[in-house]
């Protein structure tokens, strides 16, 4: 059987175009689908709404396949046989199907978009007299209404009760301003958990947006990364969108860029503040040289791949302790006043871990000899290391023993000169009988094979301070002697606690590493060599915020803070032990 679908159609101007097409078999697809031999787009035909066969001669037969039926002639019903000599009219949605006979045959399917939809029981039209829809009104009157009644509840309402709880007892009391719940974004953060019922602390004026001096008013020891002026130079010409945009909201009373909320964002729920993205960062420092020509810093807008060499802060003259930054593109050298060779001490197979090995049990070193950890000790909560001590660290092996008196044992006062000159001249020496101790120590090994320090004679002849107080003496073996106001002394230590002022470095973070893995102390031969890594070190694992090669995804804030404190200035002293990161404060200019 042949079936000849004609679809009708009307453009704007009311005009039908008419397309005739033929398909030959025994059965046709009605529905929404695409695939459907007869396409009828209406959301109130389905997929696959129905099949229309061939039966016998002229006649047809139409089932629905889906769960909706479809019109015949007016009535609903979910399936139909029709004559296609006497004609018929289909309803699908707003579509209506004539089914009649062409001249050559073939069964005519005339397809066309009703004003009207047919629906399973009828006209839609005529039920609507039974609907609320006929003394309900319109759906544009309803709408104003609706609106009408949010602006009052939500926006006139709560507006009203500030303004007069402003001026009531109750001005700093969240109930005292009705239906504003619907305003608030959400929780406040866990720093600012206390002020929940007490909006006006922040939101001192209705509509502005918070100010930074009311921020101020409870953080008085934060203070600006930078001056405001250098600040607004160093991020540069905004573009032309972006400075669009801020002019709107500074009408508004909003502050920035820049402001306190630019950063710190609240109610955002119960959490604790997050550090920024790298791109907050690299906003000003990405093109800082030439936005700020004169500063000292370098353009920084991702560690892996736009991150100047780390400048260190190291001592050049021991005397004044005065620092000099230095970049560690070249071998750093300082002058801490020490003759302490790092790799004489970690050497496995040298006389200092023959020592430790000796006296081990004594002093808790290992077997192998001396570690890293056996003298620089972490502090308390893990991030830095604490000062080496003499007498904890060193004297285990470098013993200051220098007369025995009955049975006590005196040893020299560390790091007072005067005292040590004071007790070298009030000691009386026996040479008749010559004190021996027979602890191993690396060094000379006198007779027997075993070093011997001998508290009279051939180790301290007489009284002679200037001995003990040499380059071959007992205070030469670690400090370099000279003289202070003609008398004889020894350059004075210094142990800095931070070299970056710049950053900030946690070794709790890499306790998983070796200390050589970073720091080259096993070839060290001279006191003065600085052993920090270079960036290059660092990139093994950390290659900025989003490489996908990066061991550790590492942001700006991973290393540097935001805003300058007191004990961040650049007179600081380099022996300052600074022991939290959150205390830290980072110079920047």
């Amino acid at each position: 059987m042949t079936f000849r679908i004609r679809q009708i159609e009307q453009t704007a101007t009311g005009r039908e175009i008419v397309r005739d097409r033929d398909i030959a078999g025994e059965t046709l697809s009605i529905g929404r689908s695409a695939e459907c031999d007869i396409h009828l787009p209406d959301l109130a035909v389905e997929p696959r709404h129905a099949e229309v066969s061939a039966v016998s001669g002229a006649r047809l037969r139409v089932e629905a396949v889906g769960t909706l039926g479809f019109v015949v002639d007016g009535a609903e019903t979910r399936s139909a046989s029709i004559d296609s000599l006497g004609g018929a009219e289909l309803g699908f949605g707003t579509y209506r199907i004539t089914v009649s006979q062409d001249e050559d045959g073939a069964v005519l399917l005339t397809v066309r978009k009703a004003e009207t939809a047919a629906t399973r029981s009828g006209n839609l039209e005529e039920k609507r007299g039974f609907s609320l829809g006929g003394v309900l009104p319109g759906k544009r009157r309803m709408s104003w209404a609706l609106a009408i009644v949010i602006v009052l509840a939500f926006l006139a309402l709560p507006i009203v009760t500030n303004i007069m709880s402003v001026k009531g007892p109750q001005a700093a009391d969240k109930s005292s301003v009705i239906n504003d719940g619907s305003w608030n974004p959400g929780e406040l953060s866990l720093a600012h958990h206390s002020l929940t019922d007490k909006c006006v602390a922040c939101h001192v004026k209705p509509f502005e947006s918070v100010r930074d001096e009311t921020c101020r008013s409870c953080h008085k020891d934060v203070h600006d990364h930078a001056p405001a002026v250098r600040l607004a130079a160093a991020r540069g010409n905004l573009p032309l969108g972006q400075a669009a945009l801020w002019k709107v909201a500074h009408a508004f009373g909003k502050e920035g860029p820049g402001a306190c909320q630019d950063c710190h964002s609240e109610h955002k729920g119960p959490t604790r503040l997050t550090a920024p993205s790298q791109q907050f960062c690299a906003d000003c420092h990405g093109q800082l040289k030439s936005n700020l020509p004169d500063t000292r810093l370098g353009d920084a807008g991702d560690f892996g791949k736009l991150h100047p060499q780390f400048t260190a802060r190291v001592i050049t003259d021991p005397v004044t302790r005065h620092p000099s930054f230095v970049s560690l593109d070249s071998k750093l050298r300082e002058d801490n006043g020490l003759t302490f060779p790092h790799k004489l001490h970690l050497d496995p197979m040298g006389g200092a871990a023959r020592m430790a090995r000796n006296i081990g049990a004594e002093r808790g070193y290992g077997s192998n000899g001396l570690e890293c950890k056996d003298c620089h000790r972490k502090t308390e909560e893990g991030v830095r290391f604490k000062p080496i001590d003499m007498e904890r660290d060193c004297e285990g092996c470098h013993s200051l023993a220098y007369e025995r008196v009955g049975g006590i044992v005196r040893r020299l006062r560390h790091g007072d000169v005067e005292q040590l000159t004071a007790d070298l001249l009030a000691a009386k020496w026996d040479h008749s009988k010559p004190l021996v101790s027979n602890r191993k120590r690396p060094g000379e090994y006198a007779e027997g094979g075993l070093y011997q320090f001998r508290y009279s004679g051939g180790a301290w002849p007489g009284l002679q301070l200037d001995v003990a107080l040499s380059k071959d003496g007992i205070c030469g073996e670690c400090h370099r002697p000279t003289r202070i106001n003609g008398r004889p002394g020894v350059v004075p230590v210094s142990q800095p606690m931070r070299y970056f002022d710049h950053g900030w470095f946690d070794h709790a973070a890499h306790k998983q590493e070796k200390c050589t893995t970073c720091h080259a102390a096993e070839t060290s031969t001279s006191a003065s060599d600085v052993l920090l890594p270079g960036i290059k070190t660092c990139r093994t694992c950390h290659l900025g915020e989003d490489a996908p090669k990066s061991k550790v995804p590492s942001s700006c804030a991973m290393c540097h803070g935001y805003h300058i404190t007191e004990t961040g200035s650049a007179d600081r002293k380099p022996d300052v032990n600074l022991s939290s990161p959150k205390k830290v404060a980072l110079r920047r200019e």
